[in-house]
């Protein structure tokens, strides 16, 4: 463990650069099993996972729920368009902007990812997050997402 604390003092530093390269390793991890059993990467199956989740959501949605821009966000639904897994719609509301919509495949495709993604979490980290230090480590990350959300920190601009 990299991370050191003083008494009750936690190591800020060592934290974020535990946080980092776990979530690098587990999201590599994750390419590699995605991209062996689906042909798809991590970011396609969160794409997909949210399309699938919330239908009828913007590019703009997209963009916000993963803090990228919307410019990258519409290149990645391009791509997931050219495979046949999601669509554009128009929206009626807003002749500006489109709807996103999973095409059956596309569904089909998410749900077998997810499974692979949930098996291959369970073996990663299953074992470290068991009891109630996971429990606290879960709860203490959401809330730090959920501040960092609320107060906008690190959304793009563009």
């Amino acid at each position: 463990m990299a991370s050191k604390s003083t008494g009750d003092a936690v190591d800020l530093l060592g934290f974020f650069a535990d946080l980092v390269r776990c979530e690098t390793r587990l999201y590599n991890a994750l390419n590699d099993r995605l991209r062996e059993r689906h042909g798809i990467v991590t970011s396609q199956f969160e794409a997909l996972r949210y399309l699938r989740d919330h239908p009828g959501s913007r590019v703009a949605d997209l963009a916000a729920e993963f803090a990228i821009g919307i410019g990258a966000t519409s290149k990645s639904v391009d791509r997931l368009e050219r495979r046949g897994w999601a669509v554009r719609q128009p929206n009626p509301s807003d002749r500006r902007s489109s709807l996103l919509a999973l095409t059956d495949d596309g569904a089909q495709l998410a749900d077998a990812a997810e499974a692979t993604v949930t098996d291959a979490l369970a073996e990663l980290v299953g074992g470290t997050l068991d009891g109630s230090s996971g429990l606290t480590a879960q709860l203490a990350i959401s809330e730090m997402r959920f501040v960092l959300e609320r107060d906008q920190v690190g959304t793009p601009t563009g």
